[in-house]
């Protein structure tokens, strides 16, 4: 009832949300993507003003509804040419050439803020967005389970000057949902921990099995993905060593083997094909984390040690989640024997919550509710 009486106090002032998310990979784009597609089931009436670089099409694969499309970027993240390969040198030059440009990105979105009579911004996580809204008159709200300024530091050098000028931004955010699998985040004044975000499965196993051809037990279906950017020197000549086993990715650059199996289809995303596997394997990454023990389903990740945020990540799971964590040797290097070992036992015997989509929906459909 409490949803309905939502929709009902918008219906003459229609509420708009700003969302803005950081310009790295997909991950961040897709977890936002499942909240905003949370809000916008709590309240149909809502508009959603999707403000991200990451394409149209992977938020459409999460938003069912309408949204406005708002190709903006007020941070980088770090320059990759893949999932773990990073240019410093690139990130360093175009975090100075954002800093320079701050003022006139700030007034560009502040002008679209007002004409589109915006009630409040939800960022994940770039700091800008924080200027952005207090310029505008109303509040940021953010979601993270890390802020850049926490993987600048780590790197130390001139990265720790934007670390701090990130941390004052942070300062200033109104109010932080923090995701598990996190880092401290100290900057931020007022934190709320939610369980985890992400997608959830949304088509049947037979069906898929059906139009994919997928014939092989969970046990040896196994699914590969490496987030937006892809991992270059995939050691695919593995595949080969197990012939009766079915691997998944979404990576149309793979090499055509008769047991890979290349999802093309836009509309679907690995969550969904989660249920029909033993295994997934992946790098440190939330979403992809998130959603994985959100199913129920064993990780199998790469470590990296030059990512700060990757710790707290391959913690998580190792806590909640049956794993195996493998170095760069054991995945690149090996003939894959891993594949014939079971998968570890979570550390933890509680389940950690899931909650989070459902919780920070909530949380913003109030403050808007009050904001209008």
């Amino acid at each position: 009832m409490r949803d309905t009486n939502l929709s009902l106090t918008f219906m003459e002032t229609r509420p708009t949300i700003y969302i803005a998310i950081t310009n790295h990979g997909f991950g961040h784009a897709t977890r936002t993507a499942s909240l905003a597609a949370k809000i916008q089931q709590l309240c149909p009436d809502i508009l959603l003003i999707m403000v991200t670089t990451a394409p149209r099409w992977l938020l459409e694969s999460y938003i069912e509804g309408d949204f406005i499309y708002r190709p903006r970027a007020f941070d980088l993240g770090v320059i990759q040419s893949d999932s773990l390969t990073m240019d410093k040198v690139a990130t360093l030059e175009k975090l100075q050439q954002i800093r320079k440009q701050e003022r006139s990105i700030i007034a560009s979105e502040v002008n679209f803020i007002r004409q589109n009579r915006v009630n409040l911004i939800l960022a994940d996580i770039p700091p800008l967005a924080v200027a952005i809204a207090h310029a505008a008159g109303i509040p940021c709200y953010m979601s993270s389970n890390f802020g850049w300024d926490f993987i600048y530091r780590d790197w130390g050098g001139e990265f720790v000057e934007f670390a701090d000028w990130m941390g004052k931004h942070y300062a200033q955010c109104d109010r932080l949902f923090r995701l598990p699998f996190h880092e401290p985040m100290s900057a931020f004044p007022n934190i709320t921990d939610v369980g985890l975000t992400g997608g959830s499965p949304r088509h049947a196993i037979d069906t898929l099995r059906s139009n994919w051809g997928i014939s092989t037990p969970p046990e040896k279906t196994i699914l590969l993905t490496f987030g937006g950017l892809g991992l270059q020197q995939i050691p695919f000549e593995n595949l080969q060593l197990f012939p009766d086993w079915q691997f998944l990715t979404f990576d149309v650059t793979a090499p055509n083997l008769p047991n890979l199996i290349k999802i093309t289809d836009q509309k679907l995303r690995p969550v969904d094909f989660m249920p029909l596997c033993g295994r997934v394997i992946s790098k440190p990454g939330y979403g992809t984390f998130a959603e994985a023990v959100g199913v129920g389903i064993p990780i199998v990740t790469l470590t990296r040690e030059d990512f700060a945020e990757a710790k707290f990540l391959v913690d998580g799971i190792a806590n909640y989640s049956y794993h195996q964590i493998l170095n760069t040797e054991e995945f690149f290097q090996s003939h894959w024997e891993f594949l014939h070992q079971p998968p570890q036992p979570p550390r933890q015997s509680q389940p950690i919550a899931k909650d989070g989509n459902e919780a920070i929906a909530q949380a913003v459909l109030e403050a808007v509710s009050r904001k209008s």
